[in-house]
């Protein structure tokens, strides 16, 4: 990047748009909705803030410093800046994260309807059909609530008998 050309935050989502979340590399950061805001300061360091999919996430020391190479790359300095409230959802991802998850084998999470601030424990939560997605069909069942990752729950096909994850929504 030039001297003579000043930096913008579209330059900055640009190069952050390349991004691929570490532990599913079909997806980028901003269509998981993990990229939160961007911000140019007046003394010219970029400022990008990002929120975990879950406080215990491994991979974001690999996203911080993904972000921070995109940016130095630009010739910015750059803070990478974690807000852990409000607490990400998948509701923030968008629908190509959700298609692209689904032709790379994991079933997207349903939405959350997370406009209800109370949280209920009283009643277990209503089983949602989980659309296989290798042949769409809803015959399926959890196996493990936990799968290849802590987000992601292990379920079955009954009808073409394929293993596959399930992004949980959350």
């Amino acid at each position: 990047m030039s001297t003579s050309h000043a930096l913008t935050t579209a330059d900055i989502w640009q190069a952050l748009d390349v991004l691929s979340d570490p532990e599913i590399p079909v997806v980028s950061l901003r269509d998981m909705g993990i990229l939160r805001d961007v911000q140019v300061a007046p003394d010219g360091c970029v400022h990008v803030t990002i929120t975990p999919t879950y406080s215990g996430c491994p991979a974001m020391e690999q996203i911080h410093d993904d972000i921070v190479l995109a940016v130095q790359a630009l010739g910015a300095p750059v803070k990478v800046h974690t807000q852990l409230a409000p607490a990400w959802t998948t509701d923030w991802m968008n629908d190509q994260a959700r298609e692209k998850l689904r032709d790379y084998g994991i079933a997207p999470p349903s939405r959350c309807q997370a406009n209800s601030a109370v949280v209920q424990f009283a009643s277990p939560a209503p089983r949602v059909a989980v659309a296989c997605p290798r042949c769409g069909s809803d015959d399926t069942t959890e196996t493990s609530h936990f799968g290849s990752t802590a987000c992601k729950a292990l379920y079955k096909c009954l009808r073409c008998m394929e293993p596959f994850d399930y992004f949980k929504p959350y």
